[in-house]
């Protein structure tokens, strides 16, 4: 259970979810503590730049989509580190809407 496990059963469900996730990792992006508005996604919608709620190697992220190959997404952040590779079922939404 992680830091966004409830915003990830909320999606699950269908429901549009915000949060203000803190870290640098995302700088400029996305700045520590802003308002971020995710909605469920379709995992043949997600294309390579998309920041989305993730789940790789059992940690929560909300990170970029880095590369698509097939039915693998590699996820990273905004300064150049790759979190890994993760399958459909690890995309639990993507970024809609950033504010302060």
């Amino acid at each position: 259970m992680g830091w966004a496990t409830h915003y990830i059963t909320m999606l699950r469900s269908g429901a549009t979810v915000q949060f203000r996730p803190r870290g640098n990792s995302m700088s400029p992006r996305i700045e520590s503590g802003q308002l971020c508005t995710v909605k469920p996604v379709t995992v043949g919608d997600v294309r390579v730049n998309d920041v989305v709620l993730c789940r790789v190697h059992g940690r929560e992220y909300l990170h970029i989509v880095k590369a698509i190959d097939q039915d693998r997404f590699q996820i990273g952040n905004n300064k150049g580190y790759v979190n890994g590779w993760i399958g459909a079922q690890g995309i639990y939404g993507v970024l809609v809407k950033v504010e302060d």
